[in-house]
């Protein structure tokens, strides 16, 4: 009998969501992570929405929360604005989150439903028969041993190494990769009721944010699509002159600094193999004009674990089982995925100008919601000139 029926690599949401409903429909469940402690360092902008939370079974606790905003303001690059409420915004505005107690909330959840939890184990090999993955080798405190299991879950995030000793393709064109920095500022005067996009070539191939955390405090951070960078500090150089150009910003103090990466790809071929299945960051289900992956993870996460759960049911971790996941989350997922990738693909190649239009008649017409095609929409209706580039998304 094998050690668990399934092995979780990673304790980010992906990877506490999955272990959660696994165990909690009867799977039994390791969940590892590398690190000494779960949430920390945080690689985010921390914001999401309420919208989906009920869905997937979270429930938040007043530590998690750091804000609670009014909605979105979109800032086009001559600086006008364009203010949208919190329920049209989608998944990543209306709460300012905490990641460091968030993180944290969702493996305790994922413990209280039966999970066992292993912190500082790092995952080093996959354990094969054939192309049938078995279980995974780990490092734990110096010492390494085999972990035996139906089904290992790589929720390792970007830089995912199971996915890649699994042999599924999660490779990324430099086009499909963001460059993110991000600071947190204090003694700043900012607008704390609305997460703020800038939008143009402060960013290019990307955009500014300005998430509130308090009245003078908010994650101040850039995204920069790789091909538009001539050399990998471009990225915080770009963050810096924006942020000493703004009067509201320029006298802020940095309590910490963090980088990185996200994807921004079109959804990948396939996320599952014999005995092996891949989320969240891992299986490059972040949205690619947002680069948000919270919403995202934690969605395909419940769906993840009950597959696996039932799986461990039937004794059957075949491919053909956890085919179940792959068609559960695509059906979720895929066509907002793969419509706001074509959309990125077009956007990055926006001048100024057609921004500061684009955002002038927003504010003329109005938007329904913050989809991609609700916009692309709304400003058909006044100036279809603007949207010509896009009519394959319109249909």
């Amino acid at each position: 009998m094998a050690d668990y029926d399934v092995v979780v690599v990673g304790a980010g949401p992906a990877g506490s969501m999955t272990a959660k409903w696994a165990a909690k429909n009867g799977a039994r469940v390791l969940m590892i992570e590398k690190r000494q402690e779960i949430g920390s360092p945080v690689r985010c902008g921390e914001g999401i929405s309420r919208s989906w939370l009920d869905s997937v079974g979270i429930k938040l606790d007043s530590k998690s929360v750091a804000r609670q905003v009014k909605g979105a303001k979109i800032v086009a690059p001559n600086g006008t604005p364009f203010y949208l409420s919190e329920d049209m915004a989608g998944d990543e505005v209306g709460l300012v989150i905490e990641r460091i107690f968030f993180d944290k909330l969702l493996a305790k959840d994922a413990v209280k439903a039966g999970a066992d939890l292993q912190l500082k184990t790092s995952a080093v090999n996959l354990l094969k028969k054939g192309d049938k993955v078995t279980g995974v080798k780990v490092k734990s405190f110096g010492e390494t041993r085999d972990i035996s299991c139906g089904c290992v879950v790589g929720a390792d995030g970007y830089e995912s190494q199971v996915g890649r000793w699994a042999g599924i393709n999660t490779n990324l064109a430099p086009r499909d990769i963001t460059s993110c920095f991000q600071y947190r500022l204090t003694n700043i005067k900012h607008d704390p009721d609305y997460c703020e996009f800038t939008l143009g070539s402060k960013a290019p191939g990307g955009y500014i944010w300005i998430f509130p955390k308090d009245e003078d405090t908010a994650n101040v951070g850039i995204g920069m699509q790789l091909t538009k960078l001539k050399d990998p500090a471009d990225v915080k150089k770009h963050l810096d002159r924006f942020i000493q150009a703004d009067p509201r910003l320029k006298k802020g103090k940095a309590l910490e600094m963090v980088s990185g990466a996200v994807s921004i790809c079109a959804p990948i071929d396939r996320t599952v193999g014999d005995g092996i299945l891949l989320v969240g960051d891992a299986a490059r289900q972040i949205d690619p004009i947002t680069g948000g992956g919270i919403s995202n993870s934690c969605k395909a996460g419940k769906v993840a674990g009950e597959v696996l759960a039932k799986a461990s049911r039937e004794r059957n971790f075949s491919v053909d089982s956890l085919r179940r996941y792959e068609n559960g989350w695509r059906n979720l997922l895929e066509n907002h995925l793969y419509r706001n990738w074509m959309a990125k693909e077009k956007l990055v190649t926006l001048s100024d100008d057609t921004f500061n239009k684009v955002i002038a008649t927003l504010n003329e017409v109005g938007v329904e919601r913050m989809s991609t095609i609700a916009i692309l929409k709304a400003i058909e209706k006044r100036h279809p000139d603007l949207v010509k580039e896009f009519q394959d998304l319109l249909g």
